[in-house]
Order: C-alpha cells, then structure tokens, then sequence
C-alpha cells in the first residue's frame, strides 16, 4: 500500500511538473494571438479579411506537423520507456526526415496555389492580391513551421517540456514586436505581419533543432539520414487518423460557423466572439493532454500497466478538477469578458448567456480532451478518428442544421448541440479505456 501511494506521489508530480510549462505555452500563445490579431484589426476591415480569410487553409496545411508531432510523440516516448536508445535515434531520424519532405512538398504546393486561394475562400476581390502576398509569405518558412512542432514534439518526448515552452514564448513575444516594427514603424500593412511572422516561425524551427541537437538521445546528424521504411509506416498508423481528425474537424468548424452566420449579424457576432472567449478556459486542458500523453507512452514502453492506470485515473482527476474550477471562473466571469471584448450590449448579453451555458459542461470537454491524450499516448489512434468525425458531423453538425434550417431555434439551441458533441466525445472516448479487457490487451497481445 505504501508503495502505492508512493507511486502515485510521484506519478502525479511528473504530471505536474511535465503539464505546468505546456499550460503556460498554450495560454501566453493564445493571449499573443490575441494581440496579434488586435494589432491587424487597427488596419481596417480589408486587411483583417486579407489575413483571415486563409486561416482554415492554414489550419489544414499545419494539420499534417501536427499530425506527425503525435505520431512522434507517442512512439520516441515509448521508446524511451522501453529504454531502446537505438529505436528512439532511428525514430528521431525519421521525425528530420518527414519534417524536411513534408516541410518542402507543403511550402511549395502552398506558394503554387497562393493565387488561387483567397478567389476560392469566397474573398472580395479588392483583397485577393494582398491576401495571396500574405499567405505565400507565411508559408515560406514551411520547413521551420514543421520543425518547430515535430521536433518540439519530440523533445517533450524525453520529459522536458520547459524547452520548447520557452522557445515558443519567445518566437511569441518576437511575432508582437516585430508586427509593430513592420507594420506600424515602416507603414508595411498585411505584407509587414506576414514578414514578422514569417521571421518567428523561422526564428522558433532553428532554436528547436538546435535543441534536439544538444538532446543526446535523440540528435542525428543530418548526413547519415536515412529512412526505415517499418518507422515510417508506423509513424504513418499513428499519424494518419490524427491528420484525419484534424481535417474532419477544421471542416467541421467551418460548415459550423457557416450556419451561424444565417442567423444574423448580432447572433454570429455573439457566437465568435464567445467562442474566442471561452477557449483561454480549456487551453490548460491541451497541456495536460500532451503531459499525459508522454506518461503514457512511457509506461507502455515499460510494459508497466500498473503504471499506465495510476497515469491515467491521475491525469483524469487533474484535468477534471482543473476544469471543474475553469467552469467556475468562467461562468462567474461572462458578462465582464464579453463586454471586454465587444461595446455591443445586445452582443455582450447573448454571448454571456452562452457562456454561462458551456461553463457547465467544462468537466466533459476535459474528459474529452484528456481521454484523447491517453489514446494518442498509446497510439490508438483511429478510434479517435473516428470518433471526432461521428460525432463532429453527425451530433454536431447534423442537429444544428436541424436547429436553424429546420425549426428555426435561438442561438441557445446550437450552442447545446455543440454541448452534446463534447458530451458525446468524452462518453466515446472514455468507453474503451474503462475497458479491463482493452487495458489487458495493451501489455498481453502487444507484450
């Protein structure tokens, strides 16, 4: 029992101590967008189109590091587990390989369609010269984008979180600093932001490769790189549903947003601007998620399943508890954070409704988000795949079309169908790990 208790003393310190640095990432990022955004808002409604109007593109193209970032993850945190020096180098090798093919396929196809994009997004055509300078800008440090998300992936891996915290934070800071310079100190405009950003993503991709150089464990010079076919397919296994969820999703958020948008002008404002407003309380869910991942993946490699359970009912009660409290803050706090973020009454009123609403159903989307983390530790990927895409499409989606198209309801009504798509995400989610068979099957079929 003492030895218990021990275990589980220090289990949930490594989580502690491994999520913190990830949480305060997630949260400084997001405020910087914030500011980011605000400082292109300041130039008129053309050049906020100009920006946003490629985002979902670009959510799809950074899908795919972020694909291979999990896949990464979860098997160089396995191998390390298992304490096979040899299978994380080799799987280190192969995250530098996919970052530099995926980085220059993905930088070249976007700078080719560049052009194209904006007149394909819907946008005006008085913005489609800027918002392709824009886009071909950003997407020319592709290969420094993917390095700093799957190299960043891969250090996490061997426990160390704090690095890449503060590589992020600083390429952050760096983005704000430099879009004042450009846009504002030398009257550069869209193309200015582009440039700033640009020069961070570059800035973050050669700061987080000389910190994989300086990881022992995982460096491998870049003139013995050569590709294992059986690491790639299994980085593939892993990383493919990932890159399937992700899209499944980003459309999903699209077809989404294009419903509310019927509503009206004063309902969609209050529908976005809530959304931007609830997401600095689930962040820290996100951390917990890519901490519990790796605690996962290492106790599978040490074919540990007392281990793996201890993680996974810790992480659980953490990010529950977290949640729990993040639902009381925010919903004690709606109303201020939407009159903060829009002069509108009308706007500030509905979008605090909602957000008293959603406050509830917190400790279902950590469910959800934490489940996910668990299942992406030990590779299961597909399941959660396939999850994302029913429920995405066939709860989310499909009852709010019923909602708006078809019995005309408020706004209140879709944002419970958004509810019930998370709800229905963590019940999903949650089944087969509560499973004793599935848990079983983990360290006797794979051992």
């Amino acid at each position: 029992m003492q030895e218990k208790r021990e275990m589980r003393k220090k289990l949930l310190r490594s989580l502690i101590v491994l999520s913190v640095p990830t949480i305060i990432e997630q949260i400084l990022s997001t405020l910087l967008q914030y500011v980011d955004t605000a400082m292109v808002g300041h130039l008129g409604e053309q050049a906020t189109a100009s920006v946003s109007i490629t985002t979902t593109i670009t959510w799809l193209v950074g899908g795919v590091p972020s694909a291979i970032g999990v896949a990464v993850l979860a098997l160089v945190s396995r191998y390390m587990g298992s304490k096979d020096e040899r299978a994380v180098k080799s799987m280190s090798k192969q995250a530098l390989i996919l970052v530099l093919v995926f980085g220059i396929l993905l930088g070249g196809i976007s700078l080719l369609l560049s052009p194209f994009i904006p007149k394909w997004m819907g946008a005006e055509q008085a913005i489609w010269k800027q918002a392709s300078i824009y886009y071909a800008i950003i997407s020319l440090p592709m290969v420094f984008r993917s390095a700093s998300t799957v190299l960043g992936a891969a250090i996490r891996a061997t426990k160390d979180t704090k690095t890449p915290m503060i590589i992020s934070v600083i390429a952050n800071v760096m983005n704000i600093v430099l879009n004042a310079l450009f846009i504002y100190g030398m009257d550069l405009g869209v193309t200015g932001a582009a440039i700033g950003s640009a020069i961070s993503y570059t800035f973050a991709g050669v700061v987080m490769y000389a910190a994989y150089r300086k990881k022992a464990v995982l460096y491998y010079p870049l003139k013995e790189l050569k590709a294992d076919r059986v690491q790639i397919m299994e980085c593939a296994r892993v990383g493919m549903p990932v890159l399937g969820t992700n899209v499944a999703s980003c459309f999903g958020y699209v077809i989404f947003a294009s419903l509310v948008s019927d509503m009206g002008t004063t309902t969609f404002a209050a529908h976005s601007i809530a959304v931007t407003a609830e997401t600095i309380f689930y962040i820290p869910g996100y951390g917990l998620r890519t901490a519990t991942s790796t605690l996962i993946g290492h106790a599978l490699g040490e074919r540990d399943r007392k281990k793996f359970e201890t993680v996974m009912f810790l992480s659980v009660f953490v990010t529950m508890g977290m949640m729990v409290l993040n639902g009381i803050l925010l919903y004690a706090a709606a109303q201020p954070l939407m009159q903060l973020l829009t002069s509108s009454s009308a706007v500030a009123a509905l979008g605090a409704r909602m957000l008293r609403l959603v406050a509830f159903s917190e400790p279902f989307f950590g469910l959800m988000i934490i489940m996910e983390g668990i299942l992406y530790g030990l590779g299961r990927t597909r399941y959660a795949f396939i999850v994302e895409t029913f429920s995405m499409w066939g709860v989310r989606i499909l009852l709010t079309l019923f909602c708006v198209k078809l019995w005309h309801l408020p706004l209140l009504a879709v944002w419970c169908c958004m509810i019930a798509d998370n709800v229905c995400k963590a019940v999903l989610l949650t089944i087969p790990v509560l499973s004793k068979r599935f848990r079983e099957g983990l360290f006797v079929v794979e051992g």
